[in-house]
C-alpha cells in the first residue's frame, strides 16, 4: 500500500477539487481516481476523474457522487486484494481501516507482482518442495537443500510402506510371479490420475471456483471421471495382456484371470487416485493449511501404497 493518495471533501466545489489535484498531483501514485472523505478522513466514494474535468467547475462533489465504491481492509490478506481487482477490474482501490478511515491505495502493479510471487508459490508445493524465498538462482545451497531435502524424505518415508504391502503378499507374488510385471503400471496410474485431480482442484480453489462446501459436487464429478478413466486404462491393459498372450503365450493359462485382475485393479486405482488427489485440498483447507500443500508427489505416494494394497488383495481373490 501506498499512503500518497488524493482525496478531497464532499462539501467541495469540483473546481476546488481540480485547484486541489493540481497542487497536489505529483505526490499521487495515480490521479485516475480522486477519493471523496467526510470531515473526520473517512472514505464516503470516489469519483473518476474525468468526472471532475467534465463537470460544471461550480457544482459540488456531493452531486456526482453515488456512494458506490470498493475498498481493501488494512488487515486483509494480499490474497483478497488479487480477488477484488480481478472482480472489479481496476486500476487502484483505496485500503481503510477498521473504521473506514482512508490510509492509501494499492495499485493493480503491486498487485500483479503480489500474482506472480503467490503463482510461483503455489507452484512450487504441488512440485513436492517448500516454496523459496528468493529466486531459483539467488537461493544458497543449504536453503535449496532444506526446501527439497525435507520432502523428497518425507515422500522416501511414506514410499517404505509399499515394501511392507509387498511383503504381506509375498505369498502371493510367489505363487504368482506374473503379477510383480504390472506393479508399475498399477501405481503409475493412481499416482497419475491422483495428481491430474489434485493439480485441478488446487487451482480451482485459488481462483475461487470451488469453496470448502463444493467438496461432495467435486467428488460426485471425479467419481464418474475415475471410473470412466480407470475403465480406459483396464482396456488398454486388458488388451496388451491379451495381445502379449497371442503373439509368445506370455500369461499362460491364467491369462484372462491375470487380465481380469489387472483391469479391475486399474479401475479401482485410478478412482482411488482421483478421489484422494480431489479431496486431500478440501481437508486441507478444512484444518486452515494451504491446499497446494496436498503436492502431486504426497498424492502419489498415497495412491502407491494404498494402490498396491488393492492390486494385490484383487490378485489374491481372483488368482489364488
Amino acid at each position: 500500500m501506498t499512503p500518497y493518495v488524493l482525496a478531497i471533501g464532499q462539501g467541495w466545489t469540483v473546481q476546488q477539487a481540480l485547484d486541489h489535484v493540481r497542487r497536489h498531483g505529483e505526490d499521487s501514485e495515480t490521479l485516475n481516481v480522486v477519493y471523496v472523505v467526510d470531515e473526520s478522513g473517512k472514505l464516503i466514494d470516489d469519483l473518476r476523474i474525468r468526472q471532475l474535468l467534465l463537470g460544471d467547475p461550480g457544482s459540488s462533489i456531493a452531486g456526482l457522487m453515488d456512494g458506490l465504491f470498493v475498498a481493501l481492509r488494512a488487515q486483509d490478506d494480499q490474497e483478497e486484494a488479487v480477488r477484488v481487482f480481478s472482480e472489479y477490474d481496476r486500476v487502484a482501490i483505496p485500503v481503510t481501516d477498521s473504521k473506514g478511515m482512508l490510509l492509501g491505495i494499492v495499485t493493480v502493479d503491486d498487485v500483479l507482482d503480489v500474482i506472480e510471487e503467490e503463482a510461483t508459490e503455489d507452484i512450487q508445493k504441488i512440485g513436492g518442495t517448500q516454496a523459496l524465498d528468493h529466486p531459483y538462482m539467488q537461493t544458497g545451497y543449504l536453503q535449496m537443500l532444506r526446501s527439497r531435502a525435507s520432502w523428497l524424505v518425507l515422500l522416501f518415508l511414506g514410499q517404505l510402506l509399499t515394501l511392507d504391502a509387498m511383503r504381506f503378499f509375498s505369498d502371493q507374488i510367489e505363487r504368482a510371479i506374473v503379477l510383480v510385471l504390472f506393479v508399475p503400471l498399477i501405481i503409475s496410474s493412481g499416482g497419475n490420475s491422483g495428481s491430474q485431480a489434485a493439480t485441478l482442484v488446487i487451482r480451482a480453489m485459488a481462483l475461487d471456483e470451488v469453496s470448502l462446501g463444493d467438496w461432495w459436487k467435486v467428488m460426485r464429478r471425479e467419481i464418474v471421471f475415475g471410473v470412466t478413466l480407470g475403465l480406459v486404462l483396464a482396456s488398454l491393459g486388458f488388451l496388451r495382456i491379451l495381445l502379449g498372450q497371442s503373439l509368445a503365450d506370455a500369461f499362460g493359462n491364467q491369462w484372462s484371470r491375470v487380465g481380469l485382475v489387472v483391469g479391475l485393479s486399474l479401475t479401482g486405482v485410478v478412482l482411488l487416485g482421483v478421489i484422494v488427489g480431489s479431496m486431500l485440498p478440501f481437508l486441507l483447507r478444512r484444518l486452515n493449511f494451504d491446499p497446494a500443500a496436498s503436492s502431486t508427489p504426497f498424492v502419489a505416494t498415497i495412491v502407491d501404497v494404498t494402490g498396491l494394497v488393492l492390486y494385490f488383495g484383487i490378485a489374491a481373490a481372483i488368482l489364488l
